[in-house]
This record gives C-alpha cells, sequence and structure tokens, in this order.
C-alpha cells in the first residue's frame, strides 16, 4: 500500500432535461508529495530524454476508455507490467533507446510510474469507485509497474533461481536528479541468466519504494514469501541491495529490528520497532537481530571489481540491562536491544532485515542477505543540483562500473548456492 492519500471531496450537481440528479462525489486524489516533484524540470527532462515522456499521458487515455471496475483491474495490470518490462527492456538494450540518456538509467521508470499514479488518482469514471477501491487499484499499479507480481522463478534441477532487489531513487528534495544504483541494477539484472562453475542461474528481481507505510503493510514480504516458501519454484539464492556508503561496497552482517526515523519518500518519519504484518510467517517473539547467510568471505575475498567489499560486521545496541545506545564493531551481544543493523536504521536495514527474517521463518536454507553499493556521484564539475545537469559521462560510467561489481559479486553467491 502506498501512504494515504488527502482525498478532495466536492459536491457536484448535474442538471438534465428530465429528471435532476446528483452525481456521485468526486474522490480525486491530491496529488503525493513524490508526484509534486514531478512537475520539477529534471524530472522532466529524464523523461523527455528517454522517451518515457509518452507514458503518464498515454495511461491516461487508456483510462479514459475503462467502463467497469474489472476492466479498470485489467487495464492498470496491462499498464503497470508494460511499463516494468519497457525499463527492463530499455537498459538491456531491447528496442529504441527513446532518446539521448544513456541506457543503464533507472530513473525514467520512477517518474514515469508517479505520472502514472498522479493520473489514477486523478481518474474520475463514469461508475462509482470508493476511496478504498482507488487505493487498491493504485497498488495494483505499483506493484506491477515494480517487478513484485512477476518473479517468474524457473522450475527445474540443473538451473539455480535468485531474487535481487533494488531500490527507487531517494533524498531528492536534496537532490531531484539522483538515481538509486540498486534499481539500475535490478533492471539490468532481471531476466538474465548467469553462468558459474556450478551451473546457470536464473535472477528475477524487483524494486522497491522508499517509504516507510509501504513496508509496514508488507510489500516485501507480499513479493518475496511465493519465492520463499518450498516448492518447484522455490529461490536458491536472495540479495536485497540498496545504496550505502562512498567508495565501498558492504555485505552487512547482521540486520536490526529498528526503524531510525529518517525522512522517506513521502516526507514521513517512523521511529519504532520494525512492524511485522499479520497474516505472514514470523518467529516469535520478535528477534532483535537477523544474520546473514550470503557468502561473505568468499565475496570480500573474490576479485568482483574495482571497488572493496567489505563484511561489514558494526551495529549499534542497548546492551542487556542498559538503557544508552552503544557502537559495536563486532557485531550485537546477547540480549540487547538494536538501535542500528550494520546497514543503518533505514529501509536498506529493514529490507535486509524483513527479508532474512521471513527466510528463518519458513526454514529457506539459502544464502541471503544485503549487500550496499557505493553511493553514485555525479562527476565533480556536475555537484552543484541547482545549476548541473541531469546526467555526464562520469555519472554513467559510475553506475555502469556499480552494476557490473553488483553482477560479479551476484555470481559469487550464485556458485554458492546449492
Amino acid at each position: 500500500m502506498r501512504p494515504i492519500r488527502t482525498l478532495v471531496a466536492v459536491a457536484a450537481v448535474s442538471l438534465a432535461l428530465a429528471t435532476p440528479a446528483v452525481a456521485a462525489p468526486d474522490t480525486t486524489a491530491a496529488p503525493t508529495i513524490e508526484e509534486q516533484r514531478l512537475d520539477k524540470a529534471a524530472p522532466q527532462e529524464i523523461l523527455r530524454r528517454s522517451g518515457f515522456d509518452d507514458v503518464a499521458p498515454g495511461f491516461a487515455r487508456a483510462l479514459a476508455g475503462v467502463r467497469s471496475p474489472a476492466e479498470a483491474e485489467r487495464v492498470i495490470a496491462r499498464e503497470g507490467r508494460a511499463l516494468w518490462q519497457r525499463a527492463v527492456d530499455r537498459v538491456q538494450g531491447r528496442g529504441p533507446a527513446g532518446g539521448d540518456l544513456s541506457r543503464d538509467d533507472d530513473r525514467p521508470l520512477y517518474w514515469a510510474r508517479l505520472g502514472m499514479t498522479r493520473a489514477l488518482g486523478q481518474w474520475q469514471p463514469g461508475f462509482p469507485l470508493t476511496d478504498a477501491r482507488r487505493a487498491a487499484l493504485l497498488d495494483m499499479l505499483e506493484r506491477t509497474s515494480r517487478g513484485q507480481d512477476s518473479l517468474d522463478l524457473p522450475t527445474g534441477k540443473h538451473i539455480k533461481r535468485i531474487v535481487v532487489t533494488g531500490f527507487d531513487p531517494f533524498q531528492l528534495d536534496a537532490d531531484v536528479r539522483r538515481s538509486n544504483p540498486s534499481g539500475a541494477a535490478a533492471l539490468a539484472l532481471d531476466g538474465t541468466t548467469i553462468r558459474t562453475d556450478s551451473g546457470p542461474a536464473r535472477v528475477e528481481t524487483a524494486v522497491f519504494p522508499v517509504r516507510w507505510a509501504d513496508f509496514a503493510d508488507g510489500t516485501v514480504e507480499r513479493t518475496l514469501l511465493p519465492a520463499f516458501r518450498s516448492g518447484p519454484r522455490r529461490v536458491d539464492a536472495f540479495m536485497t541491495v540498496s545504496q550505502g556508503r562512498v567508495g565501498r561496497f558492504d555485505v552487512e552482517r547482521t540486520n536490526g529490528a529498528w526503524r531510525g526515523g529518517y525522512p522517506d519518500n513521502a516526507n514521513v518519519s517512523r521511529t519504532e520497532t520494525v512492524p511485522i504484518p499479520a497474516g505472514v510467517p514470523t518467529p516469535r517473539p520478535q528477534p532483535q537481530w537477523t544474520t546473514t547467510s550470503l557468502p561473505y568471505e568468499r565475496i570480500v575475498a573474490a576479485n568482483t571489481g574495482p571497488v572493496p567489499v567489505h563484511d561489514h560486521t558494526e551495529v549499534t545496541e542497548i546492551p542487556a540491562g542498559g538503557t544508552t545506545p552503544v557502537v559495536s564493531p563486532d557485531g550485537p551481544t546477547p540480549g540487547s536491544t538494536a538501535r542500528a543493523g550494520g546497514g543503518g536504521d533505514y529501509l536498506s536495514n529493514e529490507i535486509a532485515y524483513r527479508a532474512t527474517l521471513l527466510r528463518d521463518a519458513v526454514g529457506l536454507n539459502a544464502p541471503g542477505g544485503h549487500l550496499h553499493t557505493p553511493v553514485l556521484q555525479f562527476g565533480p564539475g556536475n555537484t552543484d543540483p541547482a545549476t548541473g545537469q541531469v546526467t555526464d559521462p562520469d555519472f554513467v560510467h559510475n553506475r555502469e562500473a556499480i552494476t557490473a561489481q553488483v553482477r560479479s559479486i551476484l555470481t559469487v553467491v550464485a556458485d554458492t548456492a546449492r
């Protein structure tokens, strides 16, 4: 679920030649904080230079022809999946580039999706549409346009199955031009096959929002649970990926059950224990910590690329019997309370915590955990968001290099999977 929108109710009276009738209330939704950023110059340039500026207008035209709730579901699911596939195809070099923006760019998907959600929020169909129904349709659009409902893992004993996740761009109020290398890597890897010494591995990916509310509502568990449960399509490995620190990759050893409150893309803050949604398998009582099962020693030792890869063990905890948080460089001590995992106390730590908690709940014995990429940086002459360009050669090179090293690290993971 996306964050709750502000709904605008406007009474309208229609006059007919016959019996006067009162129209249904207008329940269209005011643009969200994320959607409001869409009108800035940089997002519009990104859409125009990728050819994705036609996505939202085309979606609005498709909605205009919808005549029933059932048809709305079909159209929205179709259009959401088409956007995801179009973004994957563009990054992977299939079809027209649509403009001069480099193909490796994850941002056209993000901004085009927001154009679609805004169009859906403002849509006034010719049939009653309750707030709850509109919210469900918005949720469907989010899931389908993020690849969350299309983790098409193969069956068979001679191929390994791997799931990788990335994130939307974030911290956009500071610089609306930002890209997220984890999202770019997810688009580059979706549906690909990695060749390893122990056989081929099929990779399926999804991208997640940078919003606290979606995680509390179970978007991670809903996406991953079908792939984690026993069956012929069960994953053999998984890796959640996000952007971390400058100049390094980190394999996060430990994940903590704490939200530190940093504002998300909706400018919402949450400081609390990670909430687990009802209805999903989960250990009880809720553990303060979960641990990676990625082969971190092999990843660190392997020659995966030019950027150093670290086995990151540091956490912040309140020791048993204490009241004050302390930094523990070698991981949590017995009985402590989490205040930050290796990946911090934001949504990158949270997706790692949720994924590994779900792993443990369903008894999945597979390599899995979190990888932090380096920060994706613009070139040295393009650092001022007020005057800078939306892209530059260093920016493109840095993103391509990060994606290539994520693929190399994933190859190490795939090679250790059974």
